[in-house]
């Protein structure tokens, strides 16, 4: 009986984490589409250092679109990728379609870094990426509001939170950004 019910728990637990996507060893083993339809791999950067946004265009931190593209000119060089998520969790601040969305952000912004196509980042309905990035460092650590980051390591794990009101210019976002790099 003690086996069975061992068993049992086993293989309860085995589903669980596949249904919440805590099986997943790291940031690589997600996958985006562009903000074309593309498929976007995580596994492409393996051995850079990603700066992960969910990015909303009528936002008071839309502006922050131009420090995110400065950020990726200045470090992408040395190996950083910029990953835009826009996201209409918040305020329904990202109504737009994927082509609005695409035209808003090189027009406005002339947005260069990658970007997915809009998805959900917190609830229910989470791309697996933030479901599994609330799963290894908790809820708290979930998207509050727009333009949340998560800098992701050269080995594929967290290497930093950092909340809306961090700029991506800030003192803070920058050196955490160069030591991830220099790893």
């Amino acid at each position: 009986m003690a086996k069975t019910l061992l068993a049992f728990l086993l293989l309860v637990s085995v589903a669980a984490s596949q249904a919440f996507g805590s099986n997943a060893v790291s940031a690589y083993d997600f996958s985006f589409k562009t903000i074309d339809g593309a498929p976007m791999p995580l596994d492409q950067y393996r051995g850079k250092v990603m700066l992960v946004v969910n990015t909303a265009s009528f936002c008071g931190f839309t502006p922050q679109y131009e420090g995110l593209e400065s950020v990726y000119r200045k470090f992408r060089d040395q190996g950083l990728v910029v990953i835009g998520v826009p996201a209409n969790n918040f305020g329904e601040q990202e109504p737009g379609s994927n082509t609005e969305i695409k035209k808003f952000c090189t027009s406005k912004f002339d947005v260069d870094f990658p970007m997915a196509s809009k998805e959900d980042v917190i609830g229910g309905q989470a791309h697996p990426f933030y479901k599994w990035v609330a799963d290894e460092l908790g809820e708290g650590a979930a998207p509050k509001w727009n333009f949340h980051k998560y800098l992701i390591g050269k080995d594929g794990q967290v290497a930093g939170v950092f909340p809306s009101q961090v700029s991506p210019d800030a003192h803070e976002l920058t050196q955490a950004i160069q030591t991830a790099l220099a790893k």
